[in-house]
């Protein structure tokens, strides 16, 4: 076994991935990625706790979202500082586009990662939160803007993956938060704005 090789933490989350798109979430074992991985069961336990932990491991993006909510320009309206935070962060799933793509399918194929799913957003909306009202927000802004986020997020992530177009993450993030803007429009109003937002294309 090559345990000389570079970058073991990488190979075990590819080989993981593999594993759980290929034969199942539930019917892949430890033993089966550190194999496939090319690495000792041990050092798959100096990585991660169990193999839940490959697809929700902690990452950069709560960190990115906070750095960037608090250092966005002032005076910015809440959603427009979201939107800054949002597709700052975009990065951190674009440069790993290939693995997100193989996390998602195994997510989307088990009920019981998708609670683990919404756990995880459930944070993302209070690292949000917390970071708006640092900026001096009061409560129910901070609150309803955090959740507003990242539910447009949510959108705007399924738009990414299922795009035959391949653009980019935040376009999507972008384009599903201007969308917002239509939910307290009038319904003529909405329709003159995207009239002139086709016009403008």
């Amino acid at each position: 076994m090559s345990r000389w090789k570079p970058d073991a933490r990488g190979r075990l989350e590819k080989a993981a991935m593999e594993l759980f798109n290929h034969q199942g979430f539930d019917a892949t074992t430890v033993a089966e990625i550190a194999a496939r991985a090319e690495v000792t069961e041990r050092t798959f336990y100096r990585h991660f706790a169990d193999k839940r932990e490959v697809l929700f491991q902690s990452n950069a993006l709560a960190d990115v979202l906070a750095h960037a909510t608090a250092t966005a320009a002032s005076p910015l309206a809440p959603l427009e500082v979201i939107t800054h935070a949002l597709t700052e962060a975009a990065s951190v799933f674009e440069e790993r586009e290939d693995l997100v793509r193989q996390r998602q399918a195994v997510i989307a194929a088990n009920p019981e990662l998708q609670e683990r799913e919404l756990a995880k957003q459930a944070s993302l909306v209070s690292t949000l939160d917390r970071a708006l009202r640092e900026r001096g927000l009061d409560a129910t802004t901070a609150a309803l803007a955090a959740e507003i986020g990242i539910a447009a997020f949510k959108v705007a992530f399924e738009r990414w993956i299922n795009d035959p177009d391949q653009r980019p993450l935040a376009q999507h993030i972008r384009e599903t938060l201007d969308a917002t803007r239509h939910l307290t429009a009038p319904p003529e109003h909405a329709a003159a704005t995207d009239d002139a937002s086709e016009n403008a294309a």
